[in-house]
């Protein structure tokens, strides 16, 4: 009798299946995806609001990176290293392994850099603070400049062969531009100096809509928007051999 055990034995039942091991890695993918789009989503709402709870008014920020010098510093932290881990831990293909471990180094970056000080704390920030304020700057930049390639390139590239794009390939195209238009924004108003002391910053408003759009996408991407979640292709049946 063979010691091997028979081809019909390794079955997804069997946890040395390899078929068992490729559902595990699909589904640990399609979760760190939710996770990265559940955090992307919430943190832009959560930040302000937590921050008007926190002091008992209605409290908004002049950005989120500002949020590290309120209430929310750890909320603000905390979410983008989640962020970052989940990204460093993302596994797909070989593209989006480079890419990823980068952009949760730079998610990290800005979490662990903070912002230059507001002019109502620290009305002359020494030149560490400025020094670290610049670095927090370039890992932002950075960071929505890998996320946004990420729709526009990565996860836009299902076109089928007769020329139609899916439904989802459109949703990360548009999630890449508005990326693109928010981070537009938030340079724009830098250096122009534009509406420092509205309620609502050009700064706040081009950042958050950049993270909202991020966080969509790789939510649509985990697939839990099953409207727009690829369907399965279903094998052709064959008709039997004829003897």
């Amino acid at each position: 009798m063979s010691a091997h055990p028979p081809a019909e034995a390794i079955t997804p039942a069997n946890p040395e299946s390899p078929s068992r091991f490729q559902a595990q890695d699909g589904r640990t993918v399609r979760r760190l995806r939710l996770g990265v789009g559940v955090l992307g989503i919430l943190l832009p709402i959560v930040l302000p609001v937590g921050n008007s709870l926190t002091s008992a008014r209605v409290a908004l920020l002049s950005s989120m990176s500002a949020s590290y010098y309120t209430h929310m510093r750890n909320v603000f932290v905390g979410g983008l290293c989640a962020i970052g881990v989940f990204l460093i831990c993302y596994r797909h293909d070989r593209r989006e392994d480079r890419l990823s471990s980068v952009a949760g180094v730079l998610a990290i970056g800005v979490a662990l850099f903070p912002t230059e000080p507001p002019s109502s704390l620290v009305p002359h920030p020494s030149t560490v603070q400025t020094t670290i304020g610049m670095l927090h700057l370039a890992c932002a930049v950075g960071l929505f400049g890998v996320l946004a390639y990420f729709c526009l390139r990565l996860f836009a590239d299902s076109q089928a062969a007769g020329g139609r794009r899916p439904a989802q390939d459109w949703v990360y195209l548009v999630c890449g531009w508005v990326i693109v238009a928010g981070v537009l924004t938030v340079v724009v108003a830098g250096v122009l100096h534009l509406a420092r002391d509205w309620p609502l910053t050009l700064p706040y408003l081009g950042e958050a809509v950049a993270v909202l759009a991020f966080g969509a996408a790789w939510l649509v991407k985990s697939e839990a928007v099953t409207a727009l979640a690829p369907r399965a292709v279903r094998p052709v049946p064959t008709a039997p051999a004829t003897p």
